[in-house]
């Protein structure tokens, strides 16, 4: 089962702040693909293990050193 899911990211403001979230989050086991976007502060992954956990996707925005939340 394939599932988008968008997350807003508060404090990002540079193609740095874009890596360092990127390199965490992708990190995580089922993330096919993501996307992060410093200038619209969303993240957008799609994730082919329904078992992801937003709790995991947080934490992992969390150690890149910025605050997230998922969007609807």
């Amino acid at each position: 089962m394939v599932e988008t899911r968008r997350y807003a990211v508060t404090g990002m403001s540079c193609s740095h702040c874009e890596s360092a979230v990127r390199e965490e989050v992708e990190q995580l086991t089922g993330v096919a693909s993501l996307e992060v976007s410093a200038s619209t502060g969303l993240l957008e992954l799609t994730v082919t293990e329904p078992a992801l956990a937003d709790a995991q996707v947080l934490a992992a925005v969390d150690e890149a050193g910025y605050d997230a939340t998922r969007q609807p």
